[in-house]
């Protein structure tokens, strides 16, 4: 069984009020729900503008897993571009 965890880093410059960028998390996330991990709103809570998502999938090989959390920075790019500016994949095994 291998664990991995891609953590990604988010800059909204449109947002205006925390409420403006829990809707734009939470639109990510509804769109993601297609992959096969768990989501996570892991850092910046109070800062209106950054916000960190954490995502957690279990498989069998570290290669399959990779794939797929990687596959799921390039949906975050395909809908709303330019916002990410760092992620992290670990492979917890």
């Amino acid at each position: 069984m291998v664990v991995a965890l891609l953590t990604v880093e988010l800059y909204i410059p449109y947002a205006a009020s925390l409420k403006d960028k829990r809707a734009v998390l939470r639109r990510l996330k509804d769109r993601l729900k297609k992959f096969n991990v768990s989501v996570a709103e892991v850092g910046h809570h109070d800062l209106w503008q950054r916000a960190g998502l954490g995502f957690v999938a279990i498989g069998t090989t570290a290669a399959t897993i990779e794939r797929e959390l990687m596959m799921i920075a390039d949906e975050i790019e395909r809908l709303e571009p330019g916002l990410i500016t760092r992620t992290e994949l670990e492979i917890l095994t």
